[in-house]
């Protein structure tokens, strides 16, 4: 994988530079019109086998212009290297070293018969892959290089099939439906073969799922780019009608989000009925509001971006930080060698293979666009962005992505602001400079915490929250915007009072006790009071933002997952029909799994592209509800004048161990 990696450098290097310096064990070959692998090898006295084993994806065929690597003939190539040891960390299974790896469950049990009933934290197992590092998510044949246009055409892409095993091991996450489903059983023949898991499902259980052979997984369906399925599942909007109104004087301290909550409505729909609060609430002003009359929720119609697309060309730049003069001396051994290290690159190169593939649907469904990548040249010191922002291409773009550091996303917008050009920042949840041509794709932490109050408020419940003395900046945010919102005292040396919380429980609500602190001690004392009073008080575990100390060995997933904790996310998990084709046609072409920055270079880019081929053009359309493979998106003004996806997941832990969004 980290030749394949240096391949992809070597081809951005071609782009940017026109040459690199080559090794002694290779050369590179440009692919004319016409000319197949194997009249390539047979120019280089090599076989297409050797080509292969440096260029994977060649095996589906070459295209005009493609800068193959070509073994010098008599010198052998290898790709392959010794296993390697892991030692096993907390809440490590066999499925996520797996995927760390990229290899499968039974390739790893059967390189370690002592893990069939699970693995041990500190446990040293045998990894049979190549490398010493895990495996790093990347196109696996030379892209187009950073400055020119893209022009590849779809590729057919067909998930693959595999054969069930005698036996499964339960992963995190997995429930008894979706381990059926897997191996083409019903949840009652399952529990047949494995009467033990009738009441519960244990994570590291060895289930038995055949009753002898092996039974072949059901192929899913084929699907290919050119009919594309990848993003068809999308957010519905709520929003209320109402059969009679009435007006309504605003008195002092009422907020637009007690006002909703008056009234039995959404901010969304008193905004639309009473256009003036987008300017803010203001005493004395007199609304439209529901009157006394029914109310019924409606369902709009989903959003049909893949629908009403627009036969006009557009044109997106994409402004990546490649830095590729950086490594335009490299060999492909230096290069591999960086790449281990760069962690940065490392993601950089993600983004870009899953936004490659975003490009392809999008042609697939299409759209008259013209993409150009170009290399931002970013770092904590400094960038290539004032130039940029005077390049031809970027000034006659209809929407750029980029650059991935918030400051320089600013600064880009700032330059574009008086030609209206959109800048998405993909990445940075950081609360800056706000331009009325920035979009921030990631929400911010604020945005986060916003959601998950109101959620809890939406549903009526009374909201606790148990808050570290050192987390002054949270409680002060809590108390600012939601006064509803009630503190649990903590003694004078800032230690929890059992009974100061449970003199705030109250007994006809959903208690939501919210833990603001990532002391072991105070999350252990809060739990244990929780689970000691749930047959007194409807409770439920709740985080406003993440917190890594729920991951310790201390906190065990099962008192999380009795008290449902619920928490906040920008991603969620997605076994739906589309992502799994998403991810089996990337595994296809890139050889491994996506990873969280191939999946948001996928998301961000396959969604920018669809508002930008609506009629009303990109920036009209940002306010739309969309879903992509992991992430929501939805525009909204925030803070000064800029725009931020407020596209957010409220999720919660269940008992079989899975995790789902809150309803």
């Amino acid at each position: 994988m980290q030749l394949i990696k240096s391949v992809l450098l070597i081809a951005l290097c071609l782009g940017l530079s026109g040459g690199y310096a080559q090794d002694k064990n290779y050369t590179r070959h440009t692919v004319s019109k016409g000319e197949t692998v194997t009249q390539i090898a047979q120019r280089y006295k090599v076989t297409p086998h050797d080509i292969f084993k440096l260029n994977p994806d060649a095996q589906t065929g070459v295209r005009e212009n493609q800068v193959l690597l070509i073994p010098v003939a008599g010198v052998a190539v290898t790709t392959k290297a010794s296993p390697v040891k892991h030692t096993v960390q907390p809440k490590e299974t066999l499925y996520s070293l797996s995927r760390q790896y990229n290899i499968s469950v039974d390739e790893i049990r059967a390189a370690n018969p002592e893990v069939a009933a699970g693995l041990k934290i500190g446990q040293v197992v045998t990894i049979p892959v190549a490398g010493s590092a895990p495996v790093a998510n990347v196109p696996s044949t030379p892209k187009p290089s950073p400055e020119q246009t893209v022009t590849q055409k779809p590729v057919a892409s067909q998930p693959s099939t595999a054969n069930g095993a005698t036996h499964h091991v339960v992963e995190p996450k997995e429930t008894k439906f979706g381990i059926a489903k897997r191996y083409g059983l019903t949840v009652s023949e399952l529990e047949k073969l494995n009467p033990g898991i009738e009441s519960n499902l244990p994570i590291g259980y060895r289930l038995k799922v055949t009753q002898g052979a092996a039974v072949e997984k059901p192929a899913p369906k084929v699907v290919t780019l050119e009919e594309p399925k990848l993003v068809e599942e999308y957010q519905v909007i709520k929003t209320t009608t109402k059969t009679s109104y009435a007006n309504y004087e605003v008195k002092p301290k009422e907020t637009l989000y007690s006002l909703a909550k008056e009234f039995g409505t959404t901010e969304e729909e008193l905004i639309r009925l009473n256009p003036m609060l987008k300017e803010g609430v203001k005493v004395g002003m007199i609304l439209k509001v529901p009157g006394k009359g029914s109310m019924t929720l409606v369902k709009e119609p989903e959003s049909q971006l893949a629908g009403s697309l627009s036969k006009d060309s557009k044109r997106l730049v994409m402004l990546l930080p490649f830095n590729a003069s950086r490594i335009q001396g490299d060999t492909a051994k230096t290069l591999s060698a960086r790449l281990k290290k760069d962690a940065f690159l490392n993601m950089t190169l993600d983004f870009y293979s899953g936004a490659l593939m975003a490009i392809d649907s999008a042609r697939a469904l299409g759209l008259n666009v013209e993409v150009t990548i170009k290399d931002s040249e970013e770092s904590v010191s400094g960038s290539k962005i004032s130039d940029l922002a005077k390049d031809r291409a970027v000034r006659a773009a209809d929407v750029v992505i980029g650059p991935f550091y918030q400051q320089y996303a600013e600064k880009l917008a700032e330059s574009l602001m008086a030609d209206s050009i959109p800048v998405v920042s993909p990445l940075s949840k950081e609360a800056g400079t706000a331009y009325p041509n920035l979009y921030q794709a990631m929400p911010s932490a604020n945005h986060t915490k916003n959601a998950m109050l109101r959620y809890m408020l939406a549903k009526q419940g009374n909201v606790v929250v148990v808050c570290d003395p050192k987390r002054v900046s949270n409680k002060e945010f809590i108390a600012q915007n939601y006064p509803e919102v009630r503190f649990a005292p903590l003694d004078e040396n800032g230690n929890f009072v059992p009974e100061n919380l449970k003199s705030l429980l109250v007994k006809d609500k959903l208690n939501y006790v919210v833990l603001d602190t990532e002391k072991t001690g105070m999350i252990l004392s809060v739990t244990n009071l929780m689970l000691n009073e749930m047959g007194n008080y409807r409770l439920q575990l709740a985080i406003i933002e993440p917190n890594e100390t729920l991951d310790y060995e201390e906190i065990s997933m099962k008192r999380l997952t009795l008290l449902k904790l619920l928490y906040p996310s920008v991603t969620r998990e997605n076994a739906s029909p589309e992502a799994q084709i998403f991810e089996n046609a990337y595994r296809k072409q890139n050889k491994v799994f996506p990873n969280p920055y191939a999946v948001r270079g996928f998301d961000v880019t396959f969604d920018t592209l669809l508002r930008m081929a609506q009629p009303e053009g990109f920036s009209a359309a940002a306010t739309k509800r969309t879903e992509q493979v992991q992430s929501r998106f939805g525009y909204t003004r925030a803070e000064g004048n800029g725009f931020m996806n407020d596209g957010i997941y409220i999720l919660e832990f269940q008992e079989d161990l899975s995790v789902k969004e809150a309803q």
